[in-house]
């Protein structure tokens, strides 16, 4: 663990791609937020494709890894559940519309099938999607939607004089 206190947590439920999830580690790096990865995962983490996306921005990454979503949860190093937002395409609220605070969360699922209902129910209201416009193809890859979240809340939570970073 790097930060005590990051300004942004980005939550992969068992991503299967490794370089969506090394492409994201690198970007988490930079802007100082805590990745958590809750397994199992699709691939192994010494992956070299992983480790080529990451590049050597892996060694600065605060990482954090759970057994499970119920281990997430029970963790020290996670977020508060009630100020946690889950990117869905099943969403009807927009990220737009998202209030973000310092120390918020940002759960993406799986790359395949997004997450299982039991984090939908315990995720609730807080739940966004990215807006599409050509509504008829399926979704933005993990990586891009990852990047696009993450960079909406940073902004807000950089704005106006308000930065507690």
């Amino acid at each position: 663990m790097k930060n005590q206190n990051p300004p942004v947590h980005i939550i992969l439920h068992n991503p299967k791609i490794p370089q969506n999830t090394g492409n994201i580690g690198r970007m988490c790096s930079i802007i100082g937020a805590r990745l958590h990865l809750i397994h199992p995962l699709g691939f192994i983490i010494t992956d070299s494709k992983l480790k080529r996306s990451g590049m050597d921005y892996w060694h600065e990454l605060d990482i954090a890894h759970h057994r499970d979503w119920d281990a997430f949860k029970a963790s020290p190093l996670a977020p508060n559940l009630g100020r946690v937002w889950l990117l869905t395409t099943k969403a009807e609220r927009s990220l737009w519309d998202a209030d973000f605070e310092f120390g918020d969360g940002l759960v993406f699922g799986a790359e395949d099938c997004g997450c299982p209902q039991y984090v939908h129910d315990d995720i609730g209201q807080r739940r966004i999607k990215i807006p599409q416009f050509a509504p008829n193809l399926r979704s933005l890859n993990l990586s891009t939607a990852a990047g696009i979240a993450a960079y909406e809340a940073m902004r807000q939570i950089t704005r106006g004089g308000r930065s507690k970073l």
